[in-house]
């Protein structure tokens, strides 16, 4: 049909393109296409996620072909936007002060005295067009082009929760505290994003919300995002005590599926591969918590009797002072100790205990995103004292595993696919993408890695509205200095994503670590999908 195209995004996404405009026509069109997908329930389709003028959709392949996929997005090209009574939202906010602390100098760039910005800014009634950047964060306009205010020059370190801000000619709010650019001139009290409500997000694509100036006695500020529940050890349960953290450990599972419409990022084990053959040498389910371990390991007391396994990468584990080989399954006694060693290869390894490790599911996944504050121990990553609880023992057979995990020295070469914005660079990007080669810098974290090496070329003059964020991703800012995107990404983003990783070969990515280099490869759909089926043989049955 005129004004759509269908691009691939890596082996395991497509992503679905209408006109290249904030419109709210386009907008409630993209709204009732990933209406009409999700109504079929495919089998393997992971997310289908509305944007400003797209659709994206992440899919299993070795459970759904691409094809099917494909023919799905055509019959849903033909759904018309639901006649459904638009819900208008009013949100109450205190404008200014310490609230608001960049009113002043909108009011400023606008030659406006700031009681007109806040009588401008609440006289609009906003639609609510995606979620993104945060879970729950409504990308909302259009603001009113005579107090409309660029980005900061430089990001806030810590915006408050409730934060009401904009960017160009787009609001929004803040569901918890973030890092943040855009320009804050007000706050609310109102619970933006809720795990524990269904949906979880207040506002959704297609709602109106409406701003409405209050006093300070109005609105209770400063509220707080209860993203996890409390992980309080069961005195019936077995345990483990964490005695030192290490670097940075967090429990991880094989991700938060199903809410990237919500704003909710997947998360889970960057390497996916150690973490299931960790929990394969025990017999636990493939999907069970484990103890993601980065470059330091932590120390852990075993409070009942208990098995463990490790995976990933080489950090010398021992037990009450005996080696621990990776991939192999040990017993431990309560009081007995876990403690990791010097790094020798890898970033990441992972700890799987017998039954898994049981903190309460948080939208139906144990995994830690701590920039949101979600599931995990308390939404954060561990400290001395903490206590998990086990669950109980599985009643799987457990087996000798294959492979220890992922082993790579000093680098890897990733294999990738052309990625969905290929309009916005020359000819060329690719092909230096391809013959560069890239080192992790330390300002890498699990949400993506900067790289330094070549400086991709992007079109001048360019820019892109918005849009779905990708496993595997390479963006690309104006700076030409690539971002692999992880397991932590936003599920939306303003760059453009040149080529995306294989998902065969995110595991080797999640052990990298910073100061190792990374070279990429093209490969075809079918090389990647044959690559994937590979790997999921190692585990002995497929999916």
């Amino acid at each position: 049909m005129t004004g759509v195209r269908v691009r691939e995004a890596g082996d395991s996404a497509l992503l679905v393109e209408l006109d290249a405009v904030i419109d709210p026509v386009i907008n409630a069109r993209a709204i009732a296409i990933a209406a009409a997908i999700d109504d079929e329930r495919l089998a393997g389709v992971r997310d289908v996620v509305p944007t400003y003028r797209s659709v994206a959709l992440h899919f299993d392949p070795l459970v759904i072909g691409v094809e099917a996929v494909r023919a799905a997005v055509e019959r849903a090209l033909f759904a018309r936007p639901r006649r459904a009574q638009t819900r208008v939202i009013e949100v109450p906010v205190v404008y200014g002060g310490d609230a608001g602390p960049d009113l002043g100098e909108v009011a400023g760039r606008a030659g406006l005295a700031p009681d007109v910005v806040v009588q401008l800014h609440a006289s609009e009634t906003y639609r609510v067009f995606m979620l993104g950047f945060l879970p729950g964060f409504p990308y909302l306009a259009s603001v009113d082009e005579r107090i409309a205010a660029p980005r900061r020059a430089v990001p806030r370190l810590r915006v408050p929760a409730g934060s009401v801000g904009i960017a160009g000619r787009q609001t929004g709010i803040y569901p918890m505290e973030s890092p943040g650019g855009w320009n804050i001139i007000g706050r609310t009290g109102v619970r933006v994003f809720d795990p524990g409500r269904v949906p979880p997000a207040l506002f959704q694509p297609g709602d109106s919300v409406r701003f409405v100036p209050s006093p300070t006695a109005d609105v209770a500020l400063g509220h707080a995002v209860s993203a996890s529940p409390s992980a309080a050890v069961n005195t019936a349960s077995r345990s483990v005590t964490v005695v030192r953290p290490g670097l940075f450990t967090t429990v991880q599972d094989g991700g938060r599926w199903g809410h990237q419409a919500h704003g909710v990022p997947v998360s889970g084990a960057l390497d996916n591969v150690s973490h299931r053959l960790a929990n394969a040498a025990l017999g636990n389910a493939p999907d069970a918590a484990t103890l993601e371990v980065t470059l330091s390991g932590p120390e852990v007391r075993f409070d009942h009797d208990a098995k463990v396994a490790i995976a990933g990468a080489d950090l010398q584990a021992a037990v009450d002072g005996a080696r621990l080989p990776l991939g192999a399954a040990a017993e431990c006694r309560a009081g007995g100790v876990l403690q990791f060693g010097e790094r020798r290869f890898g970033a990441r390894a992972y700890v799987a205990f017998d039954g898994g490790v049981d903190v309460p599911p948080v939208l139906g996944s144990r995994a830690t995103h701590v920039r949101a504050g979600l599931g995990g121990y308390h939404g954060r990553a561990l400290a001395a004292g903490d206590r998990l609880a086990l669950g109980p023992p599985g009643g799987r057979q457990a087996r000798a595993v294959r492979s220890p995990g992922i082993s790579i020295a000093g680098g890897a070469k990733l294999r990738v696919l052309p990625g969905p914005q290929q309009d916005f660079f020359h000819e060329s990007a690719l092909d230096l993408l391809e013959g560069s080669r890239f080192v992790v810098t330390p300002n890498s974290d699990r949400m993506g890695y900067r790289l330094s090496g070549a400086r991709l070329p992007r079109i001048e003059g360019m820019e892109m509205i918005s849009d779905a964020a990708f496993a595997g991703g390479i963006q690309v800012p104006a700076s030409g200095e690539p971002i692999l995107l992880m397991a932590d990404r936003q599920t939306t983003g303003g760059y453009p994503q040149i080529a995306v990783v294989v998902t065969a070969d995110l595991a080797r990515a999640g052990q990298l670590a910073p100061g190792d280099w990374v070279e990429f490869v093209r490969c075809s759909r079918a090389e990647a999908i044959d690559a994937l089926a590979a790997q999921e043989a190692m585990f002995g049955a497929s999916r």
